[in-house]
């Protein structure tokens, strides 16, 4: 079951990734970890750099994917994404997004929400 999860996630991102292509993005970088935390997918959408929350699902039957991005989950994004902004000594605006997937069977179905969460004290 563990591989499965990992599978259906890791072709969630490639997904993510495509998807990111064709609205013109270029990535920068994918799956950057900081002590616990982890980013998906970094991105720059013009001269914005984007923070992207991949959640992927085999259906959407306890809620949809995106859903799963609570508070908790925004502070830690939040945080790698200040580790990544100050390592590279970075000044772009930024925007957290997140791509919400279901892949199964009968669908795949991918759910762009841009500006999904903002930094908040």
């Amino acid at each position: 079951m563990k591989k499965n999860h990992i599978d259906l996630g890791r072709r969630g991102e490639e997904l993510a990734r495509r998807h990111l292509l064709l609205q013109n993005m270029s990535i920068l970088t994918s799956n950057y970890t900081f002590r616990k935390g982890e980013i998906d997918v970094i991105a720059m959408d013009g001269q914005e750099l984007v923070f992207v929350e991949v959640k992927t699902r085999n259906s959407n039957y306890f809620g949809e994917p995106y859903q799963a991005v609570n508070r908790t989950k925004q502070r830690q994004i939040i945080k790698v994404a200040n580790q990544f902004i100050q390592e590279r000594k970075l000044n772009y605006d930024v925007r957290f997004d997140i791509i919400s997937i279901v892949i199964n069977n009968h669908q795949t179905k991918v759910q762009h929400i841009k500006n999904a969460f903002t930094p908040f004290v």
